[in-house]
């Protein structure tokens, strides 16, 4: 048997059976030796020497019996093979010992009840030496949770330390570890190893239902380590309760606070997912490694800062949406639940309830300088918005109400924009939301269904107190989102959102048939005119029994009692009807590729003008002229002229004064499209029939009186004066008959020469122009005059002289038993027989004949009174036969036409001739 070995192979074979893994012999050995082999030194053997990749469940007995200091005891002696330092010398082994150079045991900084106790020094030394040396953390569980209930800090650090770790990398996301070993990780500012932690979580969408997974599983057992925790006040001293005095309790809680309200910033979808998976503090998973818990103040304070960071991400979601606004709602439910508060109703529910909210303490939240809460020091404890209590978490509620109201409709609005429109009250802000809110309902709402609209009444009214009116009284302060809004601009917007989606049977029920009417009667008056006339201005066809047009009809008729057909707006907006309809049976393009739209005529500066324009674009248009005379007094009826909006209307004498020119104007257009087409006759009928027989004057004001009395008139100058009479006469007058001009379909009595006839009727639509044209533009008339007659006499020469060699030819030739034409010698044959046309003397100019034609006027008048008056013309014509009869001889028409015009003129240029005037009183004597 070998002798007792000395200290030094002892302890070299104890490095040498630690080396090969021989645990069983350095079991023996230890056990053998234990005076030798002290518990501090075989530690520092075994974290030296043992091979880190040797599985922790080949040794861990070793341990635990070196823990519980019961080598000697447990195992039976065995022989030990002593050949690895058998042929050392005991000076060679000192040697070799003093080399070694074993691991210590010691820990900076290490906890205070783990610094004195070796084995758990070594099974965290241990744990850090596998994991950096063989990166096999996941055996290490089997390495410490024996050792669980060996001391608190061996517990503390598996469940803070390695536990978290090795969840991030090996269980939860193992295909995207960090690269952090345990020594590492537990250096980490609390910043950073919250970042680490989470890192992967909420990164792809289908890691969403492992949100609460990640915090419960990762953060909750990284916050039980008293390093996270500083307690105390800034002068060193613990304060009585343990509340948190001058500074943050639990720095690290803060950084996972801050990475939640991050996300809902970001990523609003994992902070909802986050808040609405997880409980808070109290929601840990530790595995089966432990049950630890926190003291009541502490858990407390983390329950009442996550209450509020939940709060607070409320306000930070920046997404306008139905789904962020339910995400938000479940965030309120979830921190409601948490302070034993009842649930508030999901957002669905509650918008078809539409709860008042009258809360004291709410009303004092809601003011302006309350709004820089929701965007700044939203975790501050000074933030009374996100403290944790009934008031804060009801406001809210109403808000995200508030806003899903608007979202739904098509306006988005986040819980910020409806906390600054009701903590702010902007009036302006709040006039834009309400507008876009009624637009987008009525875009988008459908036309048939009354409960709809019924609703969105009533979600506008609750909009602007929140329902507090009905439960307080008119009296409340308004404090909705649409607080600074009158009720009855609210009331008009919804009654022109029921009247564009035709829904009058319930408007008519609610602001007319309704006991206690929202509108008075002027207002309602007005906004059924306006959305009248916006019907009207956006339809596309006019057609008046399709489109707006039809819609602007039923508007009109959809309030008898409010808006009667005796109504002057009333009655304007059928004229418009009228006159837009009509329109509608002819083509008409204003612009070139645009047909014509009903709006154009109402705001169209001069819409008679588009009369003009029909007349153009359809051909034979002209000979319904009485279509658009009836236009042209549905304009006038209308107030499509009356541009000034002076609330004295227009006098009787002044609107028959303006529809006279509105007549005549429509008239000489169709003069002028007859001329066009080469239609003369018709050209003709429209100025001796129309515009010579209109006798009507000018209102008892002249136009410059009306300016002057009103700064401004509502019939300018170019209505007063009758500028196209007279032109369009003069443009008759001046027509040339040409090979396309169509022939005469009736003649009458008129002369069978078709050029005579046609000279003839150009005279008289110059007498005409004449006798209507203001004095400065007589003498181009004159002018046109003259050179008319003079051809007209030319004609009357070449058709005499015709006659005479007819008469001849057929006297001399022609007639059977005719005398001979030879002349017995000495017989002179008479003169020719005159014919009628040489009753009177040779035609002459006209300012030769000027004194003679004023000699002559009384025996003219007749045709002066054709000239005027075209219905008493054939009464005058009995009448000059009459007098042919009698011995007087019969004036020639054209002669008849010049003493008219020169009679006219007798005031006006007489002083050219020498005229004297007439006296017209002696002359009808």
């Amino acid at each position: 048997m070998m002798p007792l070995p000395s200290a030094s192979r002892i302890v070299l074979l104890a490095t040498h059976l630690a080396a090969k893994s021989d645990i069983e012999s350095l079991t023996a050995l230890a056990a053998q030796h234990s005076r030798v082999l002290r518990q501090d030194l075989l530690l520092r053997i075994l974290l030296t020497c043992l091979p880190e990749t040797l599985p922790p469940s080949q040794y861990v007995s070793l341990v635990q019996r070196i823990a519980s200091g019961s080598l000697e005891t447990d195992l039976e002696l065995r022989e030990i093979d002593w050949s690895s330092v058998q042929d050392i010398t005991d000076d060679e082994a000192a040697r070799k010992v003093r080399k070694l150079r074993l691991l210590p045991l010691a820990w900076e900084n290490a906890p205070r009840d783990q610094s004195q106790d070796p084995v758990s020094l070594f099974l965290i030394h241990r744990a850090r030496r596998v994991d950096e040396e063989a990166g096999l953390l996941t055996q290490l569980p089997d390495l410490i949770v024996p050792f669980l209930d060996h001391t608190p800090a061996i517990r503390t650090w598996m469940v803070s330390v390695l536990l978290p770790l090795l969840r991030r990398n090996h269980e939860y996301y193992p295909h995207h570890p960090v690269a952090q070993t345990l020594s590492a990780f537990e250096q980490l500012s609390d910043q950073a190893a919250v970042d680490l932690l989470l890192s992967q979580t909420g990164i792809r969408q289908e890691d969403f239902p492992y949100i609460g997974r990640d915090l419960r599983g990762l953060i909750g057992p990284w916050l039980y380590n008293d390093e996270r925790w500083a307690r105390g006040n800034e002068n060193g001293h613990p304060s009585e309760d343990g509340r948190p005095t001058t500074h943050t309790l639990c720095p690290g809680w803060e950084h996972v606070l801050e990475w939640i309200t991050t996300q809902a910033s970001k990523s609003w979808r994992v902070a909802v997912r986050a808040i609405d998976q997880w409980d808070g503090p109290g929601d840990v998973d530790l595995g089966d490694y432990a049950s630890m818990w926190l003291e009541d103040g502490e858990q407390e304070y983390l329950e009442q800062r996550y209450a509020r960071a939940a709060l607070a991400s409320a306000y930070l979601i920046p997404e306008a949406s139905v789904e962020a606004l339910n995400g938000v709602n479940s965030i309120i439910t979830k921190i409601m639940t948490l302070l034993d508060e009842d649930p508030c109703p999901t957002l669905q529910v509650a918008s078809s309830l539409l709860p008042p909210y009258s809360d004291p303490k709410g009303e004092r939240l809601l003011c302006g300088k309350n709004a820089t809460y929701m965007r700044n020091d939203l975790l501050a404890e000074s933030n009374t918005l996100t403290a944790p209590n009934e008031t804060s978490t009801r406001l809210l509620h109403i808000l995200t109400l508030s806003a899903f109201i608007l979202a739904k409709a098509g306006v988005p609005c986040t819980v910020r924009r409806a906390g600054e429109l009701a903590f702010l009250q902007d009036e302006r802000e709040q006039k834009v939301e309400a507008t876009r809110f009624i637009h987008s309902l009525t875009n988008n709402g459908p036309k048939s269904d009354d409960k709809y609209w019924l609703r969105m009444r009533n979600e506008l009214l609750w909009l602007r107190d929140w329902g507090a009116e009905e439960v307080q009284g008119s009296n409340v302060r308004n404090q909705g989102v649409f607080g600074q809004l009158k009720k009855e601009f609210l009331e008009v917007e919804c009654l022109k959102a029921f009247l564009s989606n035709t829904r009058y049977s319930l408007a008519r029920s609610i602001y007319e048939d309704a006991p206690e009417k929202p509108l008075n009667r002027d207002i309602l008056q007005d906004t059924i005119v306006s959305s009248a006339m916006n019907a009207y201005d956006n339809a596309s066809n006019p057609h008046r029994g399709r489109g707006g047009l039809l819609k602007c009809d039923d508007i009109i008729h959809a309030f008898p009692q409010t808006l009667g057909e005796t109504h002057p707006a009333a009655r304007r907006i059928e004229a418009l009807l009228r006159a837009t309809h009509a329109l509608s049976e002819y083509r008409l393009i204003l612009k070139k590729g645009e047909p014509f739209m009903p709006v154009v005529l109402r705001v169209h500066t001069d819409p008679v003008s588009i009369i003009g324009k029909v007349l153009e674009q359809n051909p034979k248009s002209y000979t319904r002229i009485q279509d658009f005379l009836e236009i042209g007094a549905n304009m006038v009826d209308a107030g499509l002229l009356t541009r000034d909006k002076l609330e004295q209307s227009q006098s009787m004498a002044e609107q028959s004064w303006q529809r006279s020119i509105v007549e005549k104007r429509i008239t000489a257009m169709c003069v002028d499209a007859a001329l066009t087409e080469d239609d003369f006759e018709t050209a003709y009928s429209y100025v001796v029939n129309r515009l010579a027989a209109d006798s009507r004057g000018p209102p008892a004001k002249s136009g410059s009186e009306l300016i002057s009395n009103g700064g401004s008139s509502r019939l300018g100058p170019a209505i007063l004066t009758d500028d196209y009479s007279w032109k369009a006469a003069l443009q008759a007058g001046k027509y040339r008959r040409t090979s396309r001009t169509l022939k005469p379909t009736h003649i009458g009595t008129a002369s069978g020469n078709l050029e005579i006839r046609h000279l003839e009727q150009r005279m008289e639509c110059l007498a005409t122009a004449l006798r209507i044209a203001p004095p400065a533009t007589l003498q181009e008339i004159l002018n046109v005059f003259r050179k008319c007659e003079e051809e007209l006499n030319a004609a009357v020469k070449a058709e005499e002289e015709q006659e005479s060699a007819w008469d001849e030819q057929g006297d001399m030739q022609v007639m059977p038993g005719a005398f001979s034409s030879t002349v017995p010698a000495g017989v002179v044959r008479s003169a020719k027989a005159t014919t009628s046309r040489h009753v009177e003397e040779a035609p002459m100019s006209l300012f030769d004949l000027s004194r003679a034609s004023m000699a002559r006027a009384q025996r003219n008048l007749t045709a002066l009174s054709s000239l005027q008056r075209s219905e008493n013309a054939r009464s005058d014509e009995a009448r000059g036969e009459s007098g042919d009869r009698s011995g007087q001889p019969r004036a020639r028409k054209r002669d008849q036409l010049r003493e008219a015009a020169v009679g006219t003129l007798a005031s006006g240029v007489g002083w050219l001739i020498g005229a004297q005037p007439i006296d017209r009183a002696g002359d009808r004597g």
